[in-house]
């Protein structure tokens, strides 16, 4: 069988999960990646990706409470993103099921996308047609389609990516994606603000949803990447579930019911551990903890940028404005660096990057902000926090790619993706009880110690693949 998983890890189709071989590409040829049609096409549905989410989130919350709804009923509509956390529930769906007609025209990626911005580009005109005053519970409903629909998209075009290209260039296409995901929001949340405030919120969020609509067309101009035939794929789900029970399950034979739950459900799941062994629990507490020290202060930055007496013009000159070119900067940069020396080398450096411009936080908590070098010092530490942030978000993102199984990508991906940033989402929770009790600069040393983990566990990873290459070559 073309991918029949091996005791080391490997794949036979050489892809390799945690490995660490250097490819052997010169500066020139990482830096010309970002011109080739897979990277554009990664930024522009990275850009289709990123749109829909601020706008059933703040960009909606300012909507509602500038037509007058009260607090408590904004609130409830923080419900909606939900989805984007639990979509591991319907990759498996995504992954195997194929579309009537859309299938046959694009592709089961492609066609799964589309279906997405088509959801999202029809909630999204609803919306516009809509007034809050009048009718909350259907405002809520279409801001629901707008999420399952964004969610759905994520599950087919994290796949699409994933599986466009080898792991070398992972990194690569992960910046593209975070490229036009990043101008997404910026594009949603300032430009939908200022559409609202020179015209109506009906008219930004019909733009909005024109945009989506052109979004469409990259992914009509986009490649559907390579997919085993039906019968390879019952083959391996048989396999695999052959392997697991050590004895012979006749998969073949069962209903149709049983053999899509074993092979779109379990499967997934039963190919990383038997791929990975006892080690694929390891790796899955690096993920839950890779995110812990960005998520935990994330949610902290904006009030301790106002309590330090910036005016909020300053913060968001500053913090927009540097903050999205240093986070471009840095993936761009983690791009190129993993086409050079592969993967773990820039997640080391991304998580050593990310605890430390922390404690750069916690140096600024004692500065006054009301003064130009004060100022000044805000700008070099958001620069610093969001070229670490670029440089971590890429390598992890590529990281995690590799990690994946061909045959099970949109499902295996969807289960990291949602481990990443739940525990940092819980712990974030007691980020003001911290502050309250001990001060910022105390808050921001315990965000940065929370990154002490991710770098051991990348310790741990460069070891455990130093080992397989010695024995390799010996």
């Amino acid at each position: 069988m073309r991918d029949k998983i091996n005791t080391d890890g490997k794949n036979t189709d050489g892809r390799q999960a945690v490995s660490e071989a250097t490819p052997s590409y010169s500066w020139r040829e990482a830096l010309l990646i970002y011109t080739r049609k897979k990277a554009l096409v990664l930024s522009l549905l990275g850009f289709s990706a990123g749109l829909p989410f601020l706008l059933v989130f703040s960009t909606l919350t300012a909507w509602l409470r500038d037509e007058g709804v009260e607090r408590t009923a904004i609130g409830f509509f923080a419900w909606v993103g939900l989805t984007y956390s639990i979509k591991v529930f319907w990759a498996p769906v995504v992954d195997r099921l194929k579309l009537p007609l859309l299938q046959g025209l694009l592709g089961q990626r492609r066609s799964w996308i589309f279906l997405g911005q088509l959801g999202i580009a029809s909630g999204l005109g609803l919306m516009s047609l809509m007034n809050p005053q009048q009718g909350l519970v259907n405002i809520a409903l279409a801001a629901l389609l707008v999420a399952f629909s964004s969610s759905t998209q994520d599950v087919a075009l994290d796949a699409f990516r994933i599986e466009s290209a080898p792991d070398e260039e992972q990194g690569a296409l992960s910046a593209s994606y975070i490229f036009g995901y990043r101008l997404a929001l910026l594009v949603s949340g300032a430009g939908a603000l200022y559409l609202a405030d020179i015209h109506s919120w009906s008219l930004a969020y019909l733009g909005m949803a024109a945009l989506v609509g052109a979004c469409m067309l990259a992914t009509l101009w986009a490649d559907e990447p390579f997919h085993r035939t039906a019968e390879e794929q019952r083959r391996m789900d048989a396999e695999m579930v052959d392997q697991v029970m050590g004895r012979p399950m006749h998969l073949e034979e069962r209903s149709l019911w049983q053999r899509q739950l074993l092979g779109a459900v379990i499967c997934p799941f039963l190919e990383f551990l038997q791929r990975f062994g006892p080690f694929a629990f390891v790796l899955l507490v690096f993920i839950a903890v890779f995110r812990l020290s960005d998520i935990a202060m994330g949610v902290m930055a904006n009030p301790f940028y106002l309590d330090l007496g910036y005016s909020k013009s300053e913060i968001a000159s500053v913090a927009k404005l540097f903050g999205f070119f240093m986070t471009i900067a840095g993936s761009a940069l983690c791009g190129v660096l993993v086409m050079r020396f592969g993967l773990l080398r820039p997640l080391m450096l991304g998580a050593i990057m990310v605890a430390s411009t922390n404690l750069l936080f916690a140096v600024l908590a004692g500065l006054e902000g009301d003064s130009a070098p004060a100022l000044l010092w805000l700008a070099l530490v958001i620069s610093a926090d969001n070229l670490s942030g670029g440089i971590a978000s890429t390598a992890f993102l590529a990281y995690l790619s590799s990690l994946t199984h061909r045959s099970y990508t949109a499902t295996q991906y969807a289960l990291f993706s949602s481990l990443m940033t739940l525990p940092g989402k819980f712990l974030s929770g007691f980020s003001g009880w911290v502050v309250d009790s001990s001060g910022y600069a105390q808050f921001f040393v315990i965000a940065a110690g929370l990154g002490i983990p991710a770098i051991i566990l990348v310790g741990v990873l460069m070891h455990v693949d130093g080992k397989k290459r010695r024995a390799a070559e010996s």
